[in-house]
């Protein structure tokens, strides 16, 4: 496991390539799933667990791990089955600015696949909402879990603005603004949040969509009224943030557009992949009062080469 797990912050160098690292993981009675490496922390075996009185039912307790008192969520629960009383590992993660574990049965290995090649969920494939996309390892379709989805669930989709940000924000309906993600959660969250300010919004759950979209526009020559700003996630099925940055950019067509990548990931090469793939802003996910007020910003500021 630790071997395994130590490789896990050297494998930035695929983001940008349309490349996905997935970890494999198995609940009680042998299903597999997936999730992605760049929300893991690290893999331990099941640390001493507190029970917490009114916890959500999801919540098989805290734990204290490193220093730091974290979340056990039992994902056999959140999934409609049986508690994983005989779970060996806990997958710790960060994302969306938290830390938390996940009760798994067993982890397997990491695999790396093409994002192309990860697909969205399959109409009545699967038993949850808890599910983001599909994919082909070892000739069996495996589900790549939503964990934003089941935090969302425990902690509450909260999208309001504050009295302060609200008051200050100013009007804009004219600002249209072009979101790509796959997360139902974060598209919900978005909504919310920008059309408190007015902005109109257009929504794409993948990339290649995103772009096939933009082109459209392009050739019917109505992109800059239907687009001033593209949001866009980073980790998405078909073609990632970070390559759709890359196409907008390399099309003559599309090159003005402001690109703001918004993601649930954390580390420190984010900024690293933005500079390099050409997007003018990132943000972490999710505060809905600096994504108003960033995206505000951003469409108040010329592009450094269209000044």
């Amino acid at each position: 496991m630790s071997p395994m797990m130590a490789e896990v912050n050297q494998r930035t160098q695929l983001a940008g390539k349309n490349r996905f690292e997935m970890l494999l993981f198995g609940l009680e009675g042998g299903q597999r799933f997936g999730i992605n490496v760049f929300k893991v922390r690290e893999v331990i075996p099941v640390p001493p667990i507190r029970r917490h009185p009114g916890a959500h039912r999801f919540i098989r307790g805290v734990s204290h791990i490193r220093g730091v008192t974290i979340p056990v969520i039992d994902l056999a629960v959140a999934l409609g089955r049986p508690p994983a009383e005989g779970a060996g590992f806990v997958i710790v993660t960060e994302f969306n600015r938290t830390v938390q574990g996940f009760l798994v049965d067993r982890v397997e290995r990491i695999v790396n696949l093409n994002w192309e090649d990860v697909l969205p969920p399959l109409e009545g494939h699967g038993r949850t909402g808890f599910l983001t996309a599909v994919a082909r390892v070892d000739d069996e379709l495996l589900e790549v879990l939503d964990v934003e989805k089941v935090l969302a669930e425990i902690v509450g989709d909260h999208a309001g603005l504050s009295a302060a940000v609200g008051a200050a924000a100013v009007r804009a309906e004219d600002a249209r603004v072009f979101v790509v993600d796959d997360s139902s959660v974060a598209r919900s969250q978005i909504r919310r949040a920008l059309e408190q300010v007015g902005m109109q919004l257009t929504f794409a759950a993948d990339g290649r969509t995103a772009l096939e979209e933009l082109q459209r526009w392009a050739a019917e020559g109505v992109l800059d009224q239907r687009v001033h700003l593209v949001l866009s996630d980073i980790e998405m099925p078909q073609m990632d943030g970070y390559t759709l940055t890359t196409m907008i950019r390399r099309d003559p067509r599309l090159a003005h557009l402001k690109v703001m990548l918004h993601s649930s990931l954390s580390g420190g090469f984010n900024q690293a992949m933005v500079d390099k793939v050409g997007a003018d802003y990132w943000l972490s996910k999710f505060s809905s009062d600096e994504l108003v007020q960033h995206i505000l910003m951003a469409l108040s500021e010329p592009r450094p080469d269209a000044a």
